[in-house]
């Protein structure tokens, strides 16, 4: 049966309506979902951020400090213990002569072979060889030490075991140790024959060769020791051989060490000033005339 285009129109117009209700229910549902899960958003608590754990700081165990022993006996008496720890433990070193205060507090002083100066601490643990500088006052304390050992007074000289020669008046005096082979030894003694007023006492100290000794012994055995001794260092006449009793020479190589004379010449003045090497007459004059007798 064929029904009337109006109500055909009026269903077109009824379906129409009811897929426009429902598109519209379908997006009321869906808004309601994303209204929910935004209120189920808001309404969850917010994580608060947490720091990343921090390692407790590293403590470092400090060892306590370590105790400082001092033995008592080496306090009370450090000669004693210093020339036993030095002699056991270094049986090379030659015999201590001497220990002493050093010159800066807590270091003492060895002394060896009449004149070496070493240091050391209390208990002979160190051994220290060097010179002790005073930076204040700018002065050498070892060498002032050892110019005090090695200082000769002239009245203690051996004069005896020296030959005199006699100028002018011969009231200033000088004495002198030479080797009848120092060249330069030559060259002083001509100097010194322009100085006058003044007694020279030689000691023969042949340090430099046999042959030394060999004409030491010669001139002082001789009859006229002065004479043969000029005859030689000025006018180059060897002195003739002649023996004798001769030991007055080792007596002088000996007391030279001992004061550590170590080259020729070296004059002694009667104050006890004391000159190495060749000087000239003028010096030579001078340091006369500055003596103080």
């Amino acid at each position: 049966m064929k029904l009337p285009k109006i109500v055909l129109l009026v269903a077109a117009l009824g379906a129409a309506a009811s897929l426009h209700a429902m598109e519209d229910s379908t997006y009321e549902k869906a808004a309601a979902w994303v209204a929910n899960q935004d209120a189920a958003t808001d309404a969850a608590p917010v994580a608060t951020p947490v720091a990343p754990p921090v390692a407790p700081p590293t403590v470092k165990k400090i060892s306590p400090a370590r105790k400082i022993t001092v033995n008592t006996a080496s306090a009370a008496n450090p000669e004693a213990t210093i020339r036993k720890n030095l002699t056991e433990r270094l049986p090379q070193l030659p015999k201590i002569d001497e220990i002493n205060s050093g010159p800066v507090p807590g270091l003492f002083e060895v002394r060896l072979n009449g004149t070496e100066i070493f240091y050391t601490d209390a208990e002979g643990n160190y051994l220290i060889q060097g010179q002790v500088i005073d930076t204040r006052q700018r002065r050498n304390l070892t060498e002032e030490r050892v110019d005090k050992l090695i200082a000769i007074s002239f009245d203690a000289l051996p004069l005896k075991d020296a030959f005199t020669m006699v100028r002018g008046n011969g009231k200033r005096k000088v004495a002198v140790f030479e080797d009848p082979n120092c060249g330069y030894c030559k060259r002083f003694e001509r100097d010194l024959q322009k100085v006058d007023n003044v007694t020279v006492y030689m000691f023969l100290y042949p340090i430099l060769s046999a042959d030394s000794h060999e004409k030491s012994k010669n001139i002082w055995c001789a009859k006229d020791k002065a004479k043969a001794w000029l005859d030689w260092m000025v006018r180059d006449q060897v002195p003739p051989a002649a023996t004798c009793d001769a030991s007055a020479i080792a007596r002088n190589v000996d007391i030279g060490r001992k004061h550590k004379i170590t080259g020729t010449p070296t004059l002694i003045f009667a104050d006890g000033t004391r000159v190495p090497g060749a000087i000239g007459a003028p010096e030579v004059e001078k340091m006369l005339a500055e003596v103080k007798n």
